[in-house]
């Protein structure tokens, strides 16, 4: 059992916060706000239903700073290699915007988050109540505003690197804005590094679709194993927009990722996919939330998780469809092997319907390898482990088959490769 909640390093580095000059004082009384709702609900799982099945001990027990800009690394610290070189690049030193080596194709602005907010037009969203986003916008220190204008089409994908390289605990919050104009597309490769530190990264990334765009968004989650990464995914999708998740989760002692889409005009589309490889002590969560809000609009959900040891995983996949949202066209599936005895998996996928004219269809299982088809491998003269892994490679295959790009499924796939083999 956990206790009650450390919330004295939290009130000292707000109040830090506080003090700091180079956000507009406009957005102090949301960040109040937030951070008061965050202290009165106490991560209790009481309250936090979608969170009754994740051990939450390291956000409870550790102390976290502030990260500074003078937390980024030194100058002989060196970036990896991109996970593509025909790519624009935009990075992130524990989470603080580096300016100097980012690039962009034309077509695209990108603008800090102190500029964002200064301007008198932009208010300080609270996306949801999770307490990922309350502590977001409370503490919210850094982050960047992209916009994609009307009938552009990017060639290359825009990869957005988070490095989170410091070795105290650091609490990183950044807030990402992405809004893509009518008619435009991208290709968006969001790649999460973590380098031997216990820094509690926290995003919340805000996407607005207008009509007829297209936005392609690959997540490779590989930070420390001693690290929490949190992403918070929010999606406001105009008529006919489609947006593309394929996600992968490697790293952290803690992984939580939330989306939250609202299809609000017709015709939009939302298709998600997601792979997650737990060992150890791990816990890897997936909440998701699709809002089918008008008529003719598509969903989907096909995510995966293999877990070793005493690893564990969520998956929360909620899909609600209003009274007008006739003609939706909805699918859920969640599939899961446990390679131990030890290890353990909640899954929920839950359907809302309020309308009489739609196609949905939602599905989980849980279970260890198929035994059947291991005993035939043997039987041809195939060792016990090269026959599991045979058997996960194929398990996990058609997810990878999401991703379009050969030299992004080949670096992904080193990596799971790697962890399937060991």
């Amino acid at each position: 059992m956990v206790g009650k909640m450390n919330t004295s390093s939290y009130q000292s580095e707000f109040e830090k916060l506080l003090k700091k000059d180079y956000f507009s004082p406009k957005i102090i009384p949301q960040r109040k706000n937030a951070f008061e709702e965050f202290l009165k609900k106490n991560l209790s799982k009481k309250v936090w239903d979608d969170l009754r099945f994740t051990n939450l001990s390291a956000l409870k027990k550790n102390v976290f700073r502030l990260s500074e800009v003078s937390d980024a690394p030194n100058k002989n610290f060196k970036h990896p290699e991109a996970l593509t070189a025909d790519s624009y690049k935009i990075i992130f030193n524990n989470g603080h915007y580096q300016k100097q080596l980012t690039t962009l194709p034309e077509g695209v602005e990108l603008i800090t988050n102190l500029e964002y907010y200064d301007n008198p037009e932009n208010k300080v969203e609270q996306p949801s109540t999770s307490p990922f986003d309350l502590l977001n916008t409370a503490f919210m220190d850094s982050g960047i505003s992209l916009s994609v204008k009307n009938n552009i089409e990017i060639k290359f994908p825009i990869l957005l690197v988070f490095i989170n390289a410091g070795e105290d605990q650091l609490m990183i919050s950044p807030r990402i804005h992405i809004d893509i104009g009518k008619s435009s597309s991208i290709s968006l490769i969001e790649h999460h590094l973590g380098f031997g530190s216990g820094n509690f990264s926290n995003s919340t990334t805000i996407f607005s679709l207008k009509e007829n765009s297209h936005c392609k968004h690959i997540r490779l989650q590989k930070d420390s194993y001693q690290a929490i990464n949190a992403a918070n995914i929010h999606l406001e999708q105009e008529k006919f927009s489609k947006y593309y998740l394929s996600h992968f989760g490697l790293g952290s002692r803690l992984g939580s990722i939330g989306l939250n889409s609202n299809l609000n005009g017709q015709g939009a589309e939302c298709h998600l996919s997601g792979l997650c490889l737990t060992k150890s002590h791990q816990h890897l969560d997936t909440h998701i939330l699709i809002n089918h809000k008008s008529s003719n609009c598509i969903s989907s959900q096909n995510f995966k998780t293999v877990l070793k040891d005493y690893s564990s995983g969520v998956f929360n996949g909620k899909v609600v469809v209003s009274k007008d949202a006739q003609k939706t066209d909805s699918n859920q599936s969640n599939k899961n092997i446990l390679l131990s005895k030890n290890a353990r998996m909640n899954s929920n996928p839950q359907l809302v319907i309020n309308a009489d004219d739609v196609k949905c269809s939602h599905g989980s299982s849980t279970g260890e390898i198929d035994q059947d088809a291991l005993f035939y491998l043997r039987s041809r003269g195939i060792d016990d482990k090269t026959a599991k892994s045979i058997l996960i490679h194929g398990f996990i295959s058609e997810i990878f088959e999401s991703v379009n790009n050969k030299e992004i499924i080949n670096f992904i796939k080193s990596d799971f490769d790697k962890w399937i083999e060991n």
